[in-house]
This record gives C-alpha cells, sequence and structure tokens, in this order.
C-alpha cells in the first residue's frame, strides 16, 4: 500500500452551497437579478424545465420578480398576476425554442387537495418552467423545487433574497450562481 493512498486528500472540491444570500436595494437590482436567471435557466441543462417556488409576505415581491424574470424570458404582451386565475400560462420563442412558463399563485386554496383537483397535476408532469406563489397552500402536493426564492421586505423598496436548492439539479445551478451569476448581487 503506497503512503498516498494511506492520507486524506489535502486539496477537495469546495462543498456545494446550501443556499445563496442576497439584498435587492431596488427595483432595478430586481429586474437586473430577475434578466441573470433567466439567462441561467436558458442555459442550465433542464432549466427550461425548472420548479421555482416563490415565498415571501403579501407585498414581498414575489410577483413583481416574476414579471421582471417572464419579460427577460421573451414573454411579451400583458403579464397578469394569477391571483383569481391560480395559473397563467406563457410562452416564448417558436418552434424548437419554444419555452412554456407557467405561474401559478395559489393564495386562495384552503385545502392542498385543491391542487389536484384542478388537474395541475399535468402540467408539472409536462415541460416548461414552474413558477409558483404561496406554495404551502397546496403542501404536500407539489413535487421538490429546484430553487426556493424567498423574499423578505427590508422597506418599500429593498428585498432580502435566499435562495434554497431543493433538488441536486438546482444545487448544481446554485453553485454555477454562486460562482459567477450572482456576484453583482452579494450583499
Amino acid at each position: 500500500m503506497s503512503t498516498f493512498s494511506s492520507h486524506p486528500p489535502i486539496v477537495e472540491s469546495p462543498a456545494t452551497p446550501a443556499d445563496w444570500e442576497g439584498l435587492w436595494p431596488n427595483e432595478a437590482a430586481t429586474q437586473s437579478f430577475a434578466a441573470q436567471l433567466a439567462q441561467g435557466l436558458n442555459q442550465w441543462t433542464g432549466g427550461r424545465d425548472a420548479r421555482i417556488e416563490l415565498r415571501g409576505n403579501l407585498g414581498a415581491g414575489k410577483t413583481t420578480f416574476v414579471r421582471h424574470l417572464l419579460r427577460a424570458a421573451g414573454v411579451t404582451g400583458r403579464i397578469k398576476s394569477p391571483t383569481y386565475a391560480v395559473v397563467e400560462p406563457h410562452q416564448t420563442g417558436t418552434g424548437d425554442t419554444a419555452w412554456p412558463i407557467w405561474h401559478f399563485d395559489f393564495y386562495r386554496f384552503n385545502d392542498p387537495q385543491e391542487w389536484e383537483d384542478a388537474g395541475f397535476r399535468d402540467i408539472f408532469a409536462g415541460p416548461g418552467l414552474k413558477l409558483m406563489e404561496w406554495p404551502d397552500k397546496v403542501s404536500g402536493q407539489l413535487p421538490a423545487p429546484d430553487w426556493v426564492i424567498a423574499l423578505d421586505a427590508i422597506d418599500e423598496d429593498q428585498r432580502r433574497v435566499r435562495i434554497t436548492a431543493g433538488t441536486e439539479r438546482g444545487q448544481q445551478w446554485l453553485r454555477v450562481w454562486t460562482l459567477a451569476g450572482a456576484k453583482d448581487h452579494a450583499p
């Protein structure tokens, strides 16, 4: 047995980050962050089929962030909040560049079973980015999110942001995000 095989390695790969925290000092920072995320999702393996939960109190900026993300992804026309409709479907591109995006708002659900009754299992089984506000209202029904983006309003303009990965591919994206894409948004 060589002496090399009996010793632990001196240099190891860095651990996968468990989460990322940042600060959006204003809406322009929110918009910039959304643009970087749209670009990443478009490039990352499986990014166009990501599941992202958005968490935060009323007024935390979840819908505002989604609007910026949808615009950055190429959605044109009016972007409505799904508060009353529960889901708003969107499409970017055509043909091979088509990218379906689903924006859910489960705020008005009173029972997680409503998710199943609404037929959302079929949407989640199909392709496309799924953006979910108020996912706790359908607890136990949703597949694991790739990312959870939690927003905390500090004041009228500023938002504290925390991204947590919930899947292996989400951890991979978070590692890439931390090393390259999110440096401009560090606290």
